[in-house]
């Protein structure tokens, strides 16, 4: 067997929806099944998200208070006020402070934007940066991607006489703040259509009613956020996504022209992955590592020569920020196993003395990665006694909802189930592990600390087609509750397997089934060729892609995960070099089982003492517990029914067959009824022969070996037919008949010549069947 490394959630469809999708919609089955799994349970919702590009955006006046944040900032802007827009450091957060800019400035507004410094200032409106903004003859504050849980601040911006617009998407406190407008999908009471809208979403929704059309000409700036941010990828957010990568890739943005060229893509390569993995992360590095603006200015600026520079030192930040994550990744990781292993914590929370708090959120998902817990990572200012850190998840542990329940030690937090942020005092670091692990027992079981990977569908060869991939692609952008496609191929055989890349730590592989061969490559999956057996079945999950070299188009699956549901063996007879197997293959999880405690003795040297187990008679083998485990059996027993007295417990998951022998029976002159009936002759008519003196001549004038002459002499000494002595061989007169079978040394000769004729000298398919039959006869 091979254990997947996560557990398969795979989907099930309705298949007289899926014929009826294929029916309607011109679609295969395997595009029908991943509608059916996104949510799509009609034809029409079906068609729906399929052809996003006919959709439209709902009308941004359907948000509470739209009307009137909308009416303040047009007398705003009537009457020569100075407004600032007040936006958060995150790609999100910068996205949104640009397309609020933008809008703005295209109608005329004198506009500014400030964005708190994440280390001197932390998340959100605070009361100094108020100060600096009433000072600098601001009337109107404009929040983005933030501020929905400034409940003090924004009564402190009504005793500085200037009004505050609140536009944010995280999740709403008990309390809301007593600004001029909160514009927010989730408000209690809203009937607005869509509620998932990022913080940029939101934004473009006010730019939306500010500008009286859709601002087209934004969406490539509300890409940004809304796939960075991570929400989920449906409804408006799908359409800003979709419509919004087409115009990234058409961009005039100087900024993001620039960005695109440090980031080596070209734009007909521009896809969500393109922000995610490129874009995002140099974005967030700015705020990161030290203020946001250079980002905002970034995606501001049309100054060619600014914009190459700016975008230089970004990539250059975001190089520098990787490195700091390493290296509070590493530390993270020695603190979790020496503290407070996951075994016995159900919530990791890390704290560091003067680690980057703009890099901790990236650590905590490394962590939960790692651990597969939900899991906080806090930088500490000893000095002030404050605690700064960020959240990550895992599915069933609500991130928000167990937090809120802490309010009283955390006076600033906020977020979502899956990801939040937080601020609190030291000295409550361990009273917040204590309570959040006490929650996490109460919901949390051992399942669900099994990393999930949902499968969306199982799929046949048949059906890995270029065909079914290229219809695949009108699922995209892909992102959350819209993931890349995985599907699963169940049970079938590899006709090649190997490691390649530089450090052979990836694998490429060839499968097939009904007569249908697809290749596949597994990036760092260059470990399983060892765990895999030559015959073995295996099941493997992975997205379906197409494979274009040398203007040939294939299809191909990237595999993440692998199985094998069947017991495997591994072939380590021929030539085999006990060293290299002990050095290489061996792991802690196999058991080393002996039958000759001289094969121990001969390899002791080689081999982990504390895993060998001597087993010495057939009571000794029953009471063996292998089952699902991983066995090396080192040699061969004296007979094979030991073998099946080993496995009466159960089956194995994996035996490696070493087989090591001190000499080959199944080799040897093997005497006859004939050969033992000539000795017995020759030694009536000699009398007593003298073995030591001249069994030598007696095997060289017969042809045998001076072997095949003591083991008959051992023979017929255990059925009486002669004595010994001295070497001295004699009859034993008027001896009783007995047949050969009678004696030990006999029955053990046949014995070792069956069973090395059964389990070395046999080819792999051979010797598993052996093992087939030898467990079928074990359990019955």
């Amino acid at each position: 067997m091979l254990q997947s490394k996560k557990r398969w959630n795979v989907q099930e469809c309705d298949e007289q929806l899926v014929n009826e999708f294929v029916e309607n919609l011109n679609i295969t089955p395997l595009v029908a099944s991943l509608l059916l799994n996104r949510g799509m349970t009609t034809v029409e919702a079906a068609r729906e998200f399929l052809h996003v590009d006919a959709q439209t955006f709902h009308d941004p006046f359907l948000l509470q208070d739209m009307d009137k944040a909308v009416a303040r900032i047009q007398q705003a802007i009537d009457h020569n006020e100075k407004i600032m827009i007040y936006g958060d450091y995150d790609a999100d957060g910068v996205s949104s402070t640009s397309v609020m800019l933008s809008a703005l400035q295209q109608l005329g507004a004198d506009v500014d934007f400030y964005i708190p410094n994440r280390f001197t200032e932390g998340y959100g409106p605070n009361k100094a940066a108020f100060d600096k903004i009433s000072a600098g003859g601001y009337q109107l504050v404009i929040t983005v991607d933030t501020g929905i849980s400034a409940v003090e601040e924004t009564a402190y911006a009504r005793e500085l006489n200037f009004d505050l617009i609140i536009t944010d998407h995280h999740e709403p406190g008990p309390v809301l703040p007593d600004a001029y407008a909160i514009i927010h999908p989730k408000l209690p009471g809203s009937t607005y259509p869509f509620k998932e809208l990022a913080g940029v979403g939101v934004a473009f929704k006010l730019a939306h009613a500010l500008l009286g059309e859709l601002p087209e000409h934004l969406l490539e700036l509300a890409v940004i956020g809304t796939i960075a941010d991570l929400v989920p990828l449906v409804d408006e957010n799908r359409l800003i996504a979709r419509k919004g990568l087409d115009y990234l890739k058409l961009t005039k943005r100087t900024g993001i022209e620039a960005l695109l060229s440090v980031c080596g893509v070209k734009r007909e390569e521009i896809n969500e992955d393109t922000i995610g993995f490129a874009m995002a992360p140099r974005i967030n590095a700015v705020g990161r590592l030290q203020d946001a603006d250079p980002a905002v200015h970034l995606l501001m600026t049309t100054n060619a020569e600014e914009a190459k520079g700016l975008a230089k030192e970004i990539d250059t930040l975001n190089k520098e920020r990787q490195q700091i994550v390493n290296d509070i990744t590493e530390e993270a990781i020695e603190f979790v196993e020496g503290m407070y292993p996951p075994d016995e914590n159900s919530v990791l929370i890390v704290e560091g003395e003067g680690w980057n708090a703009g890099v901790v959120g990236i650590v905590a998902s490394r962590l939960v990665e790692k651990f597969y817990r939900p899991t906080i990572v806090l930088s500490i200012d000893s000095e002030n006694r404050i605690a700064k850190g960020s959240a990550r998840s895992i599915e069933g542990f609500d991130l928000f909802a167990n937090l809120s329940k802490c309010r009283d030690i955390l006076p600033h937090f906020g977020g979502h189930p899956m990801a939040a942020g937080m601020t609190l005092n030291s000295d409550d670091v361990e009273e917040l592990r204590r309570r959040l692990n006490e929650q996490a027992s109460n919901v949390l079981t051992e399942q669900d600390f099994i990393p999930i990977t949902s499968v969306d569908t199982v799929c046949t060869t048949e059906e890995i087609t270029l065909e079914n991939i290229e219809q695949m692609s009108a699922l995209a952008p892909f992102g959350m509750h819209n993931p890349k496609p995985k599907v699963l191929i169940k049970d079938v055989h590899t006709t090649s397997m190997r490691k390649i890349g530089a450090n052979k730590n990836h694998l490429k592989l060839v499968f097939e089934d009904s007569g249908v061969s697809v290749g596949a490559v597994g990036f760092g999956l260059g470990y399983i060729l060892d765990e895999v057996s030559p015959i073995a079945k295996v099941s493997l999950v992975g997205e379906l892609s197409i494979n274009e070299w040398n203007n040939m188009r294939k299809p191909q699956l990237m595999v993440e995960d692998i199985s094998v549901d069947e017991w495997q063996m591994f072939d380590y007879r021929s030539a085999v070099d006990v060293k290299r197997f002990f050095q290489q293959v061996f792991t802690d999880q196999m058991k080393v089982v002996a039958f000759h405690a001289s094969t121990i003795d001969k390899y002791k040297s080689l081999l982990p003492m504390e895993h060998v187990v001597l087993i010495q008679n057939e009571e000794q083998a029953k009471a063996c517990m292998f089952a699902g485990e991983q066995i090396v059996l080192l040699d061969l027993p004296p007979s094979q029914k030991w073998l099946e007295c080993l496995f009466v417990q159960g089956i194995p998951s994996r035996i490696y067959a070493i087989f090591l022998t001190e000499e080959d029976h199944y080799f040897d002159t093997i005497p006859t009824r004939d050969h033992f009936k000539w000795f017995y002759g020759f030694l009536a008519k000699k009398g007593p022969f003298d073995l030591k003196r001249y069994k030598e001549d007696l095997a060289i004038h017969k042809g045998w070996s001076k072997e095949t002459i003591d083991f008959m002499a051992k023979v017929f000494f255990e059925l009486e037919f002669v004595t010994i002595n001295n070497g001295l061989i004699s009859l034993v007169k008027n001896s009783a008949k007995r047949d050969l079978i009678e004696s030990a040394t006999y029955r053990q000769k046949q014995q070792q010549i069956e069973i090395e004729k059964n389990f070395i000298y046999t080819s792999y398919v051979q010797l598993k069947n052996q093992f087939q039959d030898i467990f079928k006869r074990s359990i019955e």
